[in-house]
C-alpha cells in the first residue's frame, strides 16, 4: 500500500515524538512499506542513470565545496510533483513535522530532503548537521532504500550519543533513523555495496534579518 498522508497522532508518530523528547533520536525499523520503499529506489536509480545526482558539497552559500575525502555521496534535492513516489514521501514526513510541532512545540515549517547515493567505498566523516551560520535545521530524518542489506557490508549511520557512546545503525530498507540536528554528532561509514538513503531536515524559521 502507498503510504500517503497520516494523522499527525499516529502511534508510529507518537514514538519518534517521545523517543526524541526522552533522548534526542529515534529508530524505526519499520517506517516505510516495502512497496514504497522499492519504488522509491528505482526513483533514485533512475535519476543517477540520467546524471541528475551530482557529488555532494561540504559548508553553505560562496563556502561549498567538493571534497571527497570529507563525504563521497552524489546527491539530487527532492521538489513536490516530480514523482508520485517522492510526493507521497513529502506527504509522509509532512504528518511527522506536524506530530513534531504538535508534541514538541518545535515551530517546524518545512522539510527539505535529498535522494543520497554512496558508491561502494564512499563515506561521510563525522560532523554534524545544523550549520554555524543558520540555525533552521531542527530535526534531521533518513530512511534508508536497499535491499537485502546485510549488517557485514557496512555503511552504518554511526551516531555519537552522550548516554550510550557510540551507536550504529545498519540502513536497511524501510528503516528510518532520525535526530536532533545540531545535537548528535554522526558519520557514514564506508559500504562494500552501493547505498541509497533519502536524508532531509525539518526546518524552524531562520534568525537571518529580512
Amino acid at each position: 500500500m502507498r503510504a500517503m498522508q497520516i494523522p499527525s497522532d499516529h502511534p508510529l508518530l507518537l514514538n519518534i515524538v517521545d523517543d526524541l523528547a526522552a533522548c534526542g533520536w529515534s529508530q524505526q525499523n519499520v517506517f516505510l512499506s516495502e512497496a514504497l520503499t522499492l519504488e522509491l529506489a528505482a526513483e533514485c536509480r533512475k535519476r543517477a542513470a540520467e546524471g541528475e545526482l551530482a557529488p555532494a558539497a561540504v559548508g553553505r552559500g560562496p563556502a561549498q565545496e567538493i571534497r571527497e575525502g570529507i563525504r563521497g555521496d552524489h546527491i539530487q534535492w527532492l521538489e513536490p510533483g516530480q514523482a508520485q513516489a517522492c510526493d507521497s514521501y513529502l506527504e509522509l514526513m509532512d504528518s511527522l513535522r506536524e506530530a513534531l510541532n504538535r508534541g514538541l512545540f518545535l515551530g517546524l515549517e518545512d522539510f527539505e530532503c535529498h535522494f543520497a547515493m554512496y558508491p561502494p567505498g564512499a563515506f561521510y566523516k563525522r560532523h554534524v548537521d545544523r550549520f554555524r551560520d543558520d540555525d533552521r535545521r531542527m530535526v534531521s530524518a533518513v530512511v534508508y532504500l536497499n535491499e537485502e542489506w546485510l549488517p557485514e557490508q557496512g555503511g552504518q549511520l554511526r551516531m555519537y550519543l552522550n548516554d550510550r557512546g557510540q551507536y550504529d545503525v545498519v540502513p536497511v530498507g524501510g528503516r528510518l533513523v532520525v535526530f536532533l540536528s545540531g545535537e548528535v554528532p554522526h558519520e557514514v561509514m564506508p559500504a562494500t555495496r552501493e547505498r541509497l538513503s533519502l536524508t532531509g531536515w525539518f526546518r524552524r524559521r531562520g534568525n537571518e534579518p529580512f
